[in-house]
């Protein structure tokens, strides 16, 4: 390669957003240098690399490369050395700021290079404002209050020069300063004219927003310090140079109360801390991570997951585990960078880190949570009912609480329960069964039997296992001995714990146990007709829990043969809809529809059951996708359920019709009931439904709010799926324009999700939040991210999506103006597409490709891309009936050809291939490409010496163009010189003032 080649590398190296990719340029380019002649070359690479490994988040290296560059400098003064003067000068600072941050560089050569700084700007000529200002730092880092104080009086009165800082990074100091001491308003109102203006430095406005986190938060600009936040770390995340920036935002979430946010943002960056920029930084993200981590609730079951890392293997670890690490990392680091200062500042400082904690009132910072999540609240007692309205919306008296009489007997009170539990009324429920406890005691006074475990272990709903309740009515026998009452009343007691306990979700085995024993409690009676009620409810729950789904098939059909000869009419229906829910849940969904329909033509016998029976039948009709049936099942289920005024009921068939109807506005309204009538139980699903349908209502703005509370009761209640909840948020944000609060949820949900090990889903999200990022302008990160989801996607079941992804970073890399690696990311996306079998996407992705090289100034590379671009176009020719698709792409594939035949001065052949390619767009509707490949056929037939013909193709173009359009001023430029060509340099003159172009 020639030192041509190396120069146009190095300048392709340094176009490199700053990072690991560009420093393995940087040093590769290195190599090549220094194995030859140029020392130009040579300089200008290493001060390049100088820079690149400040940003980068690799300082360590900068000071070789900066003491060479100075080195050579004064060793042997060139001409080219004076092009780099001013950068050399401004890189001082650099190697202050630097060296502060290794323990290991001792003190007195920090205060040496200030000196040759000093000297060198003196010599200058140029202000001393950058000197004064970076000995204030050595003091403010050393803690020598006095000495910071009267540095910092001479930076602030010493004139600003070109070395000085920028105009936002000379005042974030400014505001760090005055916030340590205590003088937020002056810090806000110092910031408030940088922020109004332009701030373009690599720096900022990340570092400046960081530095005010404080000074908002403590005087009281709430608002500003969470916005502050959100817009800082957004733009801080990406980059590990920023690592101790980074830190203070896990302490202002800490501060605030946002214990879980914290941690999320300490797990994205924990491994960060194995390649930490400096030994400051790890000690400062060290500590804040630390302090977040001993905040977390509950915290000895939460774990956090960590790449290996030397001898360290890849793993969970408990947050409890990892703060007492990460205090001990900080405080030793603190420990190191004090023997080496002499002070004990450093330790002071990490141990305030250390000692955060949420003070004074909960900022909500995230956009995924509405509140700070808590605990549930214990359920209120026993009273009326919230409900104030009816389903049409007219208002309704509050219904009083069940009376318990005081003088009941034990199996009144039983019976009083029975029935609060087969009308569905579970506050009633709860409260005679505690007056049955208080009067009877919780444990039977007369044995029931050694049969099956402890019924006080929980047990299923009444929803779950198919009736809502006991219903037989019937004593059973009595036992000669005597104690034939209070044994049935222990073992209906039995069964009502099982209901009692039965909606606890997290112990379905617990629900199994309760049924077992009040089973094994009715046949030691024996009372064979509740046995039977029993052993349904206990198939229906081994068929849930997929126990032993062939033994609960087996306990409901037996339930059903028994309970069809020996019991009453409603034993019976019920026992039929325990079958068909059985079935439902054996994924049996045809014969479960066949079940629930015997059971509703019996319904009728109890409109409560009747209610539930047609809430059950949705269920199966949804679980075999038949909409129509399905929507009107559920338009049916609901109006019995009213008309039994069962909320429970209510909401969950107003639920099923949310989800059944087409319309998006209906469904709102059904959701709308079911929060207002609903139990806390139906507030998650109602909320997701909700959101959903308004999101298919293209309402997003209100789709976000609903989904945001959806997330905080999922985190509230300790339910799974809050990841997937956030994906989804993270979509409605995106619907809604709000870029920023998309990318912070699809973030956080990417974390949920791969913590999950649901790849999949976290992938899609991947894909979701890479759009975000950039429509954000955030590329690097969004590059990132489509280049893990290539990487994930490399199988041949994924070709297509892989496919995808490649040529979308392509274009990313084509806007831009990174041509060489767009061109690269096209050839993988046209590989992939061909091994899928996707000829025409093949297609598109190598017209593409070839655009790339083209526009990247490698003609050679381009010309050999068309060869394989005509191939493609061949693959799909000779088709009858030639898709819009194929049409479109042949044409453009034309068109770029065509471009690059130009671009090697074959101009004839150009011509030749954009015949008939403007009429072939226009006839599928692609005008503007249409008049760019005319346009193009204009300018060849102009150099080409057919000034005639371009003037008449020029002209038919131009009049069918919109006035004042890119398309139409280079028609009118092209026009213009094919008219001077012409000798008509009057009409020339006239068409550049009627469109507006110069003269030349």
């Amino acid at each position: 390669m020639g030192d041509d080649d190396l120069w146009r590398t190095l300048h392709e190296i340094a176009a490199m957003p700053y990072g690991a990719g560009q420093i393995a340029g940087l040093e590769q380019m290195l190599r090549r240098v220094d194995a030859g002649t140029d020392r130009h070359l040579a300089f200008a690479t290493r001060m390049h690399a100088t820079t690149s490994y400040i940003y980068g988040g690799e300082p360590a290296k900068s000071f070789v490369t900066f003491s060479w560059c100075l080195a050579e400098f004064d060793r042997d003064p060139q001409p080219y050395h004076e092009r780099y003067a001013h950068n050399l000068l401004w890189s001082f600072k650099y190697m202050v700021n630097g060296m502060l941050k290794f323990p290991e560089v001792p003190l007195d050569r920090t205060y040496a290079v200030l000196d040759d700084m000093e000297r060198r700007y003196r010599e200058g000529g140029h202000s001393l404002q950058a000197v004064h200002k970076h000995r204030y730092r050595v003091a403010d880092h050393l803690g020598a209050t006095d000495d910071a104080e009267r540095w910092y009086r001479l930076w602030q009165t010493t004139p600003r020069d070109d070395l000085s800082d920028c105009a936002g990074c000379d005042p974030t100091t400014q505001v760090e300063h005055l916030t340590r001491t205590g003088r937020y308003d002056e810090a806000v109102a110092l910031a408030e004219p940088v922020l109004a203006g332009r701030l373009t430095c690599t720096e900022q406005p990340q570092a400046i927003l960081t530095a005010l986190l404080w000074p908002y938060l403590r005087s009281g600009r709430r608002d500003a310090a969470r916005d502050a936040h959100r817009e800082a770390y957004r733009r801080l995340r990406g980059n590990l140079a920023d690592l101790g920036d980074i830190a203070d935002h896990v302490e202002f979430c800490t501060v605030t109360g946002n214990e879980a946010r914290a941690v999320e943002i300490v797990e994205r960056h924990l491994d960060w801390l194995d390649r930490a920029p400096s030994p400051s930084a790890a000690m400062q993200f060290a500590a804040s991570a630390s302090a977040a981590l001993r905040q977390v609730p509950g915290g000895a079951g939460v774990t956090l997951h960590r790449r290996a890392a030397g001898d360290r293997p890849a793993g969970a670890v408990p947050a409890e585990t990892l703060a007492a690490e990460l205090a001990e990392t900080a405080t030793a680091l603190a420990e190191r960078f004090d023997r080496r200062n002499g002070t004990s500042h450093q330790s002071e400082l990490v141990a305030l880190r250390l000692a955060a904690g949420p003070t004074g009132e909960h900022l909500p910072l995230s956009a995924s949570l509405r509140r700070r999540p808590a605990r549930p609240a214990a359920p209120a007692p026993s009273g009326t009912t919230d409900r104030t309205t009816d389903w049409t919306g007219t208002p309704v008296p509050a219904r009083p609480a069940v009376r318990v009489p005081a003088d009941a007997t034990r199996e009144q009170l039983l019976d009083l329960a029975e029935t609060c539990w087969q009308t569905h009324r579970p506050d009633d429920f709860a409260e005679v069964l505690r007056a049955y406890d208080e009067r009877f005691g919780t444990d039977p006074d007369v044995p029931v039997g050694q049969h099956g475990p402890d019924p006080d272990a929980g047990g299923p709903g009444p929803d779950a296992t198919g009736d809502g309740g006991p219903g037989s009515g019937q004593t059973g026998g009595d036992r000669p001995d005597g104690d034939g009452p209070a044994r049935l009343a222990a073992a209906r007691r039995l069964e009502l714990r099982a209901a009692e306990r039965g909606n606890d979700a997290d112990d379905p085995a617990a629900a199994v146990a309760a049924n077992r024993a009040a089973l094994a409690a009715y046949r030691d009676l024996p009372d064979e007709v509740r046995a039977q009620v029993v052993a349904g409810r206990l198939g229906v729950q081994l068929c849930m829990t997929e126990d032993d789904i062939e033994e609960g098939l087996a306990l409901t059909r037996g339930s059903v043969e028994f309970l069809d000869r020996h019991g009453d009419a409603r034993q019976r229906v019920a026992a039929r809809d325990r079958l068909a829910m059985a079935l439902l849940q054996a994924h049996r969904a045809a014969e479960a529809l066949t079940e629930v329909d015997r059971a509703a033509a019996g319904a009728a016998v109890d409109p409560h059951l009747a209610a539930r029976v047609a809430l059950h039948r949705t269920a199966v009709l949804e679980q075999l996708d038949r909409p129509d049936e399905f929507r009107s099942a559920a338009a049916e289920a609901r109006r019995l359920a009213r008309e039994v005024a069962a909320d429970e009921l209510v909401a969950a068939a107003g639920l099923a019709h949310a989800r059944a109807v087409d319309d998006p506005a209906e469904a709102v309204r059904d959701c709308d009931e079911v929060l207002r009538v609903g139990s806390a139980a139906v507030q998650l699903p109602a909320r997701v439904t909700r959101a959903r349908a308004l999101l298919a209502a293209d309402r997003a703005d209100e789709a976000v709010e609903d989904y945001a509370e959806a997330v905080t009761l999922c985190v509230e209640q300790q339910a799974p799926g809050d990841a997937f909840l956030r994906w989804e948020l993270a979509n409605a944000y995106q619907a809604a324009g709000r870029l920023s609060e998309a990318a912070e949820v699809a973030e956080e949900a990417v974390l949920g999700l791969d913590r999950l090990g649901a790849q999949a889903e976290a992938d899609r999200c991947r894909h979701l939040l890479a759009g975000v990022y950039e429509r954000l302008g955030d590329t690097e990160p969004a590059l990132a991210l489509l280049d893990r989801l290539a990487d994930n996607l490399d199988g041949p079941d994924n070709l297509p999506h892989r496919a995808q992804v490649l040529e979308e970073a392509g274009g990313i890399l084509y806007d831009a103006d990174r041509d060489v690696l767009a061109a690269q990311r096209f050839a993988a996306a046209a590989t992939a597409y061909r091994l899928a079998g996707l000829p025409v996407e093949e297609l598109r992705a190598r017209r593409r490709e070839t655009a790339a090289l083209f526009w990247s100034g490698d003609l050679p590379a381009a010309l050999a891309a068309v060869e394989v671009v005509d191939r493609a176009v061949a693959a799909l020719a000779g088709q009858p009936d030639e898709p819009p698709v194929v049409t479109y792409e042949v044409a453009l594939a034309a068109d770029i050809v065509a471009r690059v035949l130009t671009g090697d001065e074959r101009l004839t052949e150009a011509l030749d291939r954009l015949a008939g390619v403007p009429d072939r767009l226009r006839s599928i509707g692609a005008f503007a490409e249409a008049a760019q490949a005319e346009l193009l056929a204009g300018e060849l037939l102009l150099r080409t010496d057919r000034p005639d013909d371009a003037e008449r193709l020029l002209r038919t173009v131009l009049g069918g163009l919109p006035v004042g359009g890119p398309l139409a001023g280079r028609a009118a430029w092209l026009l213009t010189a094919t008219l001077e060509r012409l000798g008509r340099t009057a009409e020339a003159r006239a068409l550049r003032e009627e469109h507006g172009l110069p003269d030349d």
